[in-house]
Order: structure tokens, then C-alpha cells, then sequence
């Protein structure tokens, strides 16, 4: 499958009503109020041409997924590469769609498909300013991912769904922490007419936003 054509469900799916996860690096509450889950995250700053967009990975709840991305950054795989696509919808809050970016299927970068890890066995979900890789089949996402711009909730695991891809759904590892004014940003960037294949025509971005460096956040010295 062509880069390009990676997660291109995502324009199929409007956001469905549901309740937000708790941000990374908040507790968060279960059905007893008293009782509070904190869940481990690592933070990455993704440096752009724009400015700086800070994510925590959900390390212990996605762990697969957050991994892979995190092998990613150590190993300077994203440095260079570009933001390229803007998505747009008509429904919700506005603006409203998501970013993707990342490797493009570049065969000098990308490293083999990871395991998918379904909202439904994670408990996240495509809220605004979650992170969500990009795939084909299950099995196959690498090194593109997407930032929600707003709530995307159709892109969660629906595990009674007919159709598989909407069974599978889309995997959620990371939350923007700080910097959605940067995403919101290059989702405002020109986008080219003519770039973009069939329906997706319309969505890449004129001029790409580059990332300059993807970096882990080492913990303050003691």
C-alpha cells in the first residue's frame, strides 16, 4: 500500500459521541472516585519547522505501538522527514481533521510492521490531540502517524462492527501534552488541488512541514 493511501478510511469515519480519555500524565478515575490509575508515559518532543509539539506515549498502555514509535525517535528515523497531509472534516468542532507525517514507507527508514493494539483492549480513544498510526491492515503500521485535531472517535475499535476495518480500528498511543497550537497550524497550511490520490486529492500539504528533530525528554537531574 502507497503511502498516500495510508489511513485513508480516516476521512470515512465521523467522530462518534464518546467520553475522553484521561490525558497522558493524569490520573484517572474509575468507577470508584476514590480510586486513581496512574499510567506510565515517556515524553517526546517533535521539533518542526512551526514549533514544538510535546506527546507523552502510552508506554504501559500501548505498549507495542509506543514502543515502536519511541524506537523511532532513539533511533532518529523521523529526523528530516515531513508532516504532509491535512485533513479536513465538516462535522464537530472546528477546525476540525487530523495531521499525518512520518516515514512514507522510505525503505532506508522504516522498520518492520508492529502488532495492532485496538482501542477496545487499550482504553484509549481518537480524542483531540491523540496520536494514531497509520496502517493499511492490521499488522502493517510502521512509520506514519497521524494527530488528531479533534475528537475522531470513529476511528476506534467498534468490535461489533460488519466491516473488519471498523472492527480493528485505528491505533491510539500518544497525547499532545503541549503544542496543539502547532498542530493546528500545519492542519491550516495550503494544501495542494492536485496532489493526493483519488479521493484523497486535495489533502497534501503544498509545502510539506519538515520535522526537524524527534527527541526523547530526558527526566530533570535530581
Amino acid at each position: 500500500m502507497t503511502s498516500i493511501a495510508i489511513l485513508a478510511a480516516f476521512a470515512l469515519a465521523p467522530a462518534q459521541p464518546a467520553e475522553a480519555p484521561p490525558a497522558a500524565n493524569q490520573a484517572s478515575e474509575t468507577a470508584d472516585a476514590e480510586t486513581v490509575t496512574e499510567y506510565e508515559t515517556v515524553p517526546v518532543v517533535i521539533e518542526t519547522d512551526l514549533g514544538e509539539i510535546t506527546i507523552a506515549l502510552e508506554t504501559e498502555r500501548a505498549p507495542v505501538t509506543a514502543g515502536n514509535f519511541l524506537r523511532y525517535v532513539e533511533e532518529d528515523r523521523f529526523d528530516g522527514t515531513v508532516f504532509y497531509r491535512a485533513m479536513s472534516v465538516d462535522w464537530g468542532p472546528q477546525p476540525g481533521g487530523l495531521i499525518q507525517g512520518g516515514t512514507r514507507w522510505d525503505p532506508d527508514r522504516i522498520l518492520p510492521g508492529i502488532s495492532h493494539e485496538p482501542t477496545s483492549e487499550t482504553g484509549l480513544s481518537h480524542t483531540r490531540g491523540a496520536l494514531s498510526m497509520a496502517m493499511g491492515e492490521p499488522g502493517t503500521a510502521n512509520g506514519d502517524f497521524s494527530i488528531m485535531v479533534q475528537d475522531q472517535t470513529g476511528l476506534d475499535a467498534q468490535p461489533d462492527a460488519d466491516d473488519p476495518v471498523w472492527r480493528n480500528g485505528y491505533a491510539v498511543f500518544g497525547y499532545v501534552i503541549d503544542g496543539m497550537e502547532v498542530v493546528e497550524a500545519i492542519h491550516a497550511a495550503p494544501v495542494d488541488p492536485d496532489k493526493g490520490e483519488g479521493w484523497m486529492q486535495g489533502q497534501m500539504l503544498a509545502d510539506p512541514v519538515t520535522i526537524v528533530e524527534a527527541r526523547r525528554v530526558e527526566p530533570a537531574a535530581q
